[in-house]
């Protein structure tokens, strides 16, 4: 190996991997040692400061019972549901409203207008149209994903450059050979990012539904019957299982669209 090429940081790599890779653990572990060092001195008894210790015993207990496992499930199944309804309906009006300039000019104001209402605005409606159960939670949460989608689709087929267009059809492209071959892997990286938002937004919603509309199981059902109890440590464990899932979610998302992208470029 030559000079150049160490110089250039080829076998630095490795040095400086492990501290960035460990970078992100510095602040949650600065913020447990707060936590139990604030829990240690806190007063005997205090029912709102619990201990790390105290969260962790709950967790074993929610762990070997099964309950959160049936919480987590039922939550997950409900945000996937959701997820999954609400994308395809906003791939498909997203597709939609960008390319079609009719659709745009007629439906694009009016849903202008319904993004800008506040997602658990829609809560009083859909309990009274689909009750407490698990369809109104379902519905509420395809709101969460479908905004997002349809928004980035539409903007990332109707930002394409028209040159790309003009290229292909000097190239003899179809309509479809033209929306298959140019307009939707320019536009992929914006519905990726719709996508990925609408995953977010439904676990988000996921829990406001199941906070908001009480009935079933669900980690937010936990978090409900902790705060009624006026159990903190049980509280806490809820809110640590809705932030590593959602970590997973977004760490799960991230790796598919990387996936995706490095597959793409061998097409």
């Amino acid at each position: 190996m030559s000079t150049l090429e160490l110089e250039a940081g080829t076998p630095d790599k490795p040095r400086t991997a492990g501290p960035q890779r460990w970078r992100g653990v510095v602040l949650p572990l600065a913020a447990l040692a707060l936590w139990w060092l604030v829990s240690r001195h806190a007063q005997p008894g205090h029912g709102v400061m619990v201990s790390p210790a105290q969260v962790l015993h709950v967790a074993l207990e929610q762990a070997r019972s099964g309950a959160l496992a049936r919480a987590l499930s039922a939550s997950l199944a409900r945000e996937l549901t959701g997820f999954v309804i609400g994308t395809t309906l906003g791939l498909a009006l997203g597709a939609l409203l960008g390319i079609s300039r009719l659709a745009h000019r007629a439906i694009a104001p009016s849903f202008d207008t319904f993004k800008q209402v506040s997602l658990f605005a829609w809560i009083p409606l859909i309990s009274v149209w689909f009750g407490l159960g698990d369809v109104a939670k379902v519905v509420f949460l395809s709101l969460a994903a479908l905004v997002p989608v349809v928004v980035h689709t539409s903007d990332g087929i109707r930002a394409v450059p028209p040159q790309w267009t003009e290229v292909a059809r000097t190239f003899g492209y179809g309509k479809l050979q033209m929306l298959a071959h140019v307009v939707l892997p320019a536009a992929l990286p914006s519905i990726f990012t719709g996508i990925y938002l609408a995953l977010i937004y439904s676990w988000l919603a996921t829990l406001g539904a199941e906070y908001l509309l009480v009935a079933g199981s669900g980690i937010g059902n936990t978090l409900v019957d902790g705060s009624e109890e006026f159990r903190m440590d049980l509280v806490l464990f809820g809110v640590v299982v809705v932030g590593i899932t959602g970590w997973a979610l977004n760490a799960l998302a991230r790796a598919i669209q990387r996936r995706w992208f490095d597959a793409s470029r061998y097409v």
